[in-house]
């Protein structure tokens, strides 16, 4: 029986792993949960799991899922930063789900790391931001660290048992987004309805844009790079609409190991909960017939710059990447809200590294300090374009 916290519960990762736990009562004991404000989703999954504890944004949030729990489930509410790291670190949890999205997911994340949990790590932005100093506390307290983004899951099964011996490169796919095809000029005109319907998966407005510009790849390219210890010149992204291969592993023999399946974040999910066993997830079988040509593609850096940005910020090193994490999700924001438009998003971080070009992030309080400086240049630099 593995007891669970899950951080960012109510995001669709969040749904998803509770539809997983769901599926097997006799494997899995919810915990704790946090929600920050989507509190009438909160209170369905405490009516449905009873966790003991629920952590929200702030204490008018808590006040509210308290009177929907009252007299029905023995959960206690609690809010604010402090309890997220609470709930990360329970002596009673062994599993903790991270899926809190954006840079607010590390602080929590860390608090796991330091109490020698099992992490499922979706946040991405621990390792942006923070890659050495989250590594080094994984390490020092025994901590397992299990990828759930379905690239590096994919890596992760399809690499050497251990280490990344006989390893030439990393191939993460990417679908391209809703915009793969639409002409340059067009983007111009992105509403955040149109980059937020992304064609094969079912994710928040924040990643939904992410995956529209690529920077979520580029994300990702930074997380390879520390989940796998291979440097930018061996991580390689490939474009592949149709997000059935999930990503690939070439070997220096030429052999080229690749996992596939439906694009569903449950199979990613099951993966790293029953680690190393497997359990049924709710996926639907692959079938190969039906899923007719797989198409890959090299990525175009003109239609995609945030991809490059991502490469170049791996490269710089030092603060840089925690720098690229805070200004674009300051742009992002500002595209969602419609104060800024889609291509512009390239354009301020690009600015915003421009103006920042070298942070040191030896430290934890080195981390933050980049990434509060950044924000605040990156709303300077977007005020100035309006």
């Amino acid at each position: 029986m593995r007891r669970l916290t899950i951080l960012g519960a109510t995001g669709s990762i969040g749904v998803s792993t509770l539809d997983v736990v769901a599926r097997h009562p006799d494997r899995f004991e919810v915990v704790a949960l946090s929600g920050h404000r989507q509190i009438d989703r909160l209170a369905e999954q405490c009516l449905a799991c009873n966790p003991r504890l629920a952590v929200v944004a702030d204490v008018e949030a808590a006040g509210v899922l308290q009177a929907k729990l009252a007299g029905r489930v023995r959960t206690e509410v609690m809010y604010g930063p402090e309890a997220l790291e609470l709930i990360a670190a329970l002596p009673e949890v062994d599993t903790v789900m991270a899926a809190i999205v954006g840079a607010a997911g590390l602080r929590p994340t860390l608090a796991a790391a330091r109490t020698g949990k099992r992490i499922l790590l979706a946040n991405k932005e621990s390792l942006v931001m923070a890659g050495g100093v989250f590594m080094q506390e994984v390490a020092a307290h025994g901590a397992t660290l299990l990828p759930i983004d379905s690239e590096h899951n994919a890596v992760f099964q399809c690499m050497p048992a251990q280490g990344n011996a006989g390893v030439r490169r990393i191939l993460l796919t990417a679908s391209g987004g809703p915009f793969r095809c639409t002409s340059l000029d067009a983007l111009d005109h992105v509403t955040p309805e149109q980059a937020c319907a992304h064609p094969n998966w079912d994710m928040g407005r924040k990643i939904s844009v992410d995956s529209a510009t690529m920077m979520n790849k580029g994300l990702e390219v930074i997380e390879a790079h520390w989940l796998f210890d291979t440097p930018a010149e061996r991580i390689d992204v490939v474009i592949h609409p149709q997000s059935i291969v999930h990503s690939m592993v070439e070997y220096v023999d030429g052999s080229v190991l690749a996992q596939m399946g439906n694009p569903d974040m449950r199979t990613p999910i099951a993966h790293a909960l029953a680690w190393p066993e497997r359990i049924e997830s709710g996926v639907s079988a692959l079938d190969l017939a039906l899923a007719a040509d797989l198409v890959f593609e090299r990525p175009d850096f003109a239609r995609f710059p945030c991809l490059r940005l991502a490469f170049d910020a791996l490269q710089a090193g030092g603060g840089t990447p925690a720098v690229l994490n805070a200004a674009n999700e300051i742009a992002v924001a500002a595209f969602l809200e419609r104060r800024l438009g889609f291509r512009a998003i390239a354009d301020v971080i690009a600015a915003t590294l421009d103006t920042l070009p070298h942070t040191p992030t030896g430290t934890l309080d080195e981390v933050f300090a980049a990434d509060a400086q950044a924000r605040v240049t990156a709303a300077r630099i977007i005020e100035a374009r309006t």
